[in-house]
């Protein structure tokens, strides 16, 4: 048999190193910054150097707890969150083959 996906709609923000712009607020939705709050998304301490056409910036490590198992999240990664509020990231070629702004 085949199948085809339902169509649902997520939520999602692509990662790119921090959460919080210079102003100290935060730019991402408001689940990502409770998933934060309750460890579900977590920093690991360390930090990567990354070099953009924007310049040089230090990344945090950012890792979410999902039901397979800690995943972590790369600079450019999309963050979803699911339809059962799940988190998991999704590198941008799949995210891009997959999705589509609604």
């Amino acid at each position: 048999m085949k199948y085809r996906k339902r169509p649902v709609v997520i939520e999602a923000f692509q990662y790119d190193g921090d959460m919080i712009n210079s102003s100290g607020k935060p730019y991402v939705p408001e689940w990502a910054i409770s998933a934060v709050n309750n460890n579900t998304m977590y920093y690991d301490g360390s930090e990567l150097f990354i070099h953009t056409l924007e310049g040089d910036h230090h990344v945090t490590e950012l890792f979410i707890h999902t039901l397979e198992g800690d995943h972590h999240v790369t600079v450019g990664d999309y963050v979803i969150q699911g339809i059962n509020g799940e988190l998991y990231p999704c590198k941008p070629d799949i995210f891009e083959k997959t999705y589509e702004a609604v």
